[in-house]
């Protein structure tokens, strides 16, 4: 119960790894808000597991990309659980493509929902922590925003990009109490790599040190780590889970 009491925000938290991530918290007595386009179907999943751990969990639907949308969205947080101790801003899309053949919309769209987003938020979120003196920001990177890969300008762009601005809120916020890391996952099991096939995972697993892709939860509990007391000497790094790819 390393998050009993704590009260969390997580983006994109109803499926792939921030569906992982809620359950990790919820298993870990926090109290989670999560913000996505639809609820999905997890809904009675989380409920289930908050009963039985003394916490509870809550919906907001909401456009990450929309900034006064999701800034009114981020305010009614603040304003129902009276603060909030842990920010992590997952949602993220891909749009992959050669960069002659990408679309103008399709770059602004990745760098909009990816990068951008976490602006928006953290922008209303790191303001109420540093008014209550403590808080932790765990931002969702990629390893192809340390590496890069061919494909995936795009992508790779808006993930280097969060991880600048990891460094630099982490600066500014630090003499406040308020934490801020990243993780960089490699090659994850979700909705976004089910569309490979089998030749590609094959592919894909032979660049990988430890010879297979990784599962949500294992992403999921580098950031549990980062959210809470465990990391309480750590800001402003950038954790890589990606089976040694990045190395």
């Amino acid at each position: 119960m390393l998050l009993k009491g704590k009260k969390a925000l997580i983006t994109g938290g109803a499926r792939g790894i921030g569906r992982e991530i809620v359950l990790s918290f919820l298993n870990n007595g926090a109290t989670v808000y999560y913000i996505d386009l639809a609820e999905g179907d997890c809904m009675a999943e989380y409920k289930g597991i908050a009963k039985e751990k003394g916490c509870e969990v809550f919906f907001h639907k909401g456009n990450v990309a929309e900034e006064e949308e999701i800034t009114a969205v981020c305010e009614k947080i603040l304003e129902e659980s009276n603060g909030v101790d842990i920010l992590v801003n997952n949602a993220g899309i891909t749009r992959d493509g050669l960069i002659f053949r990408m679309a103008a919309k399709d770059w602004e769209d990745v760098l909009k929902i990816n990068l951008t987003s976490a602006f928006y938020i953290s922008k209303v979120i790191s303001r109420a922590m540093i008014k209550q003196r403590g808080g932790s920001i765990v931002n969702i990177a990629s390893i192809v925003g340390v590496i890069g890969n061919g494909g995936q300008t795009n992508y790779s762009a808006s993930k280097a990009g969060l991880i600048g601005f990891t460094k630099s809120l982490a600066r500014e916020v630090a003499s406040r109490g308020v934490r801020v890391n990243a993780v960089a996952p490699g090659f994850i099991k979700t909705p976004m790599t089910d569309k490979l096939n089998e030749a590609q995972v094959k592919a894909l697993s032979e660049k990988i040190p430890l010879t297979r892709l990784g599962l949500p939860s294992e992403v999921a509990s580098v950031v549990l780590f980062l959210a809470s007391e465990l990391s309480s000497y750590v800001t402003g790094e950038v954790i890589k889970i990606d089976g040694g790819m990045g190395m």
